[in-house]
C-alpha cells in the first residue's frame, strides 16, 4: 500500500503518557494545538461519560516538527501525558524489581480483548493485554486526525458528525432518558452515528486494487475504532431498494455535472465522486459495566464474575469524534497522494 500521512502511537491506558510521530506532512501547513485540544475536548465529552474524563483533561504538546506554527516538512511529534498515572506507578512500574503477583489481574472481561489477547500473545497478566487495547489511545489518534483535519480544511474540505440512535431513542432527549435508565440499572448503551465530509475533489482513491480503494479504507479505520461494530458508506437501506431508485442520476446545470441524490456516499468504485461522503457506524454497548457478567479466572480456571473498574455509560459522541478523525488521516493520505509536493505552496499550486 502506498502511504504519504502515515503515523505510529505509543502508550498505555494508565501509563505515563500516550505519544504519536506522524511522517509524510510538507512543510509550510499551519498547525495550531488550541484545534488540537478542542478536538480533545470533544472526544471526552457527551452525555453518559464516566469518572476517568474528570481525572483527564487531554492537552497536547508538539515536541517536534513544527515551528512558530507551520510545519517544517519533518516528521511532527505529539504527546498526551495521562495525569492519571501517578496513581497508578506502581502497578504500571517499568522496573521488573516492582512485580509482585498481587499486581496482576486474571478476571477474563467479556467483550474485551482479554482472552483473545492472552491467547495470542501467552499472558497471565490481562493488564498486558488490556492496557494497550483500552479505547484510551484513541485521545493520541484524535490528536493526529486533528493535525490531519487542518490540513484539510487548509483546502476547504470540512466534517461534521450526528448521532442517529442510542439504545431505542432518536432525539437528544430521548438519547438522555436511555442513557439515565441505562446507569440506573449499572448497564450500558451503544448506538449509532454519522460522519460527513465536504468539499472532497473527485478522483481520490483507486479502483485499481483492492488496498487502494477509498471506501475499504475508510471502512478499516472506523470499524477498528473499539467497541464498533458495523461501518457503511451511503444509504445503507440499499439492501431493500430498487437499482432506478438508489444510483444517483446525473444531470447538467450551467455546463457542471450535478447529483440530486447521494445514495453512494460520494464514493463510487472506490473513488471519490464529488460528492460529501456519509459514513454510517454502529456501536456496541460498553463490555465493562456494573451488572455483573459471568466469566472465568484464568489464574485457578474457576468461573466467577468480571470485574468493573471504572466505565462509562454510553460513549457513543466520543465514538463519532473518533471516527471523524480517523477517517482525516485517511483523506489527508490519499489528499496529499494525489496532489503530492513537498510544500503547501506547492500542493496549493497543483491543484
Amino acid at each position: 500500500m502506498l502511504d504519504k500521512f502515515r503515523f505510529l502511537t505509543a502508550g498505555e491506558s494508565h501509563g505515563k503518557c500516550l505519544t504519536a510521530i506522524i511522517e509524510g506532512i510538507p512543510a509550510g501547513f499551519e498547525i495550531n494545538p488550541d484545534f488540537i485540544n478542542n478536538e480533545l475536548k470533544r472526544r471526552q465529552g457527551g452525555y453518559g461519560r464516566g469518572g476517568r474524563m474528570k481525572i483527564e483533561t487531554d492537552t497536547v504538546e508538539i515536541t517536534s516538527g513544527v515551528r512558530f506554527g507551520k510545519t517544517l516538512g519533518s516528521p511532527v511529534a505529539l504527546v498526551i501525558q495521562n495525569k492519571d498515572f501517578e496513581n497508578w506507578q506502581n502497578i504500571m512500574s517499568t522496573d521488573p524489581d516492582d512485580y509482585t503477583e498481587e499486581k496482576s489481574f486474571t478476571k477474563y472481561r467479556p467483550g474485551h480483548a482479554d482472552y483473545a489477547g492472552s491467547v495470542k500473545y501467552n499472558q497471565t497478566d490481562l493488564r498486558n493485554i488490556l492496557e494497550r487495547s483500552s479505547a484510551r489511545k484513541t485521545a493520541i489518534e484524535v490528536a493526529v486526525g486533528a493535525v490531519a483535519k487542518q490540513i484539510l480544511a487548509q483546502f476547504g474540505i470540512k466534517c461534521h458528525s450526528k448521532i442517529i440512535q442510542i439504545g431505542h431513542g432518536k432525539t437528544e432527549e430521548e438519547f438522555h432518558a436511555e442513557i439515565d435508565r441505562a446507569k440506573e440499572a449499572g448497564d450500558t448503551l451503544g448506538g449509532k452515528f454519522e460522519v460527513i465530509y465536504e468539499n472532497l475533489p473527485a478522483g481520490l482513491g483507486s479502483y485499481v486494487h483492492w488496498d487502494r480503494m477509498l471506501d475499504g479504507k475508510i471502512a478499516q479505520a472506523v470499524m477498528s475504532i473499539p467497541a464498533v461494530k458495523s461501518v457503511s458508506i451511503g444509504n445503507h437501506h440499499a439492501y431493500k431498494m430498487f437499482g432506478s431508485e438508489f444510483h444517483d442520476q446525473m444531470y447538467l446545470q450551467d455546463g457542471k455535472i450535478v447529483r440530486k441524490t447521494n445514495n453512494a456516499g460520494g464514493i463510487e468504485g472506490g473513488m471519490t465522486n464529488g460528492e460529501p461522503i456519509v459514513v454510517t457506524a454502529v456501536m456496541k454497548p460498553i463490555p465493562t459495566l456494573k451488572k455483573s457478567l459471568n466469566t472465568v479466572d484464568l489464574k485457578d480456571m474457576t468461573e466467577t464474575q468480571a470485574h468493573f473498574e471504572r466505565s462509562d455509560t454510553c460513549a457513543v459522541e466520543a465514538c463519532s469524534v473518533v471516527a471523524e478523525n480517523r477517517i482525516a488521516c485517511v483523506l489527508v493520505d490519499e489528499f496529499l497522494l494525489k496532489f503530492g509536493g513537498d510544500s503547501f505552496t506547492e500542493i496549493k499550486n497543483r491543484i
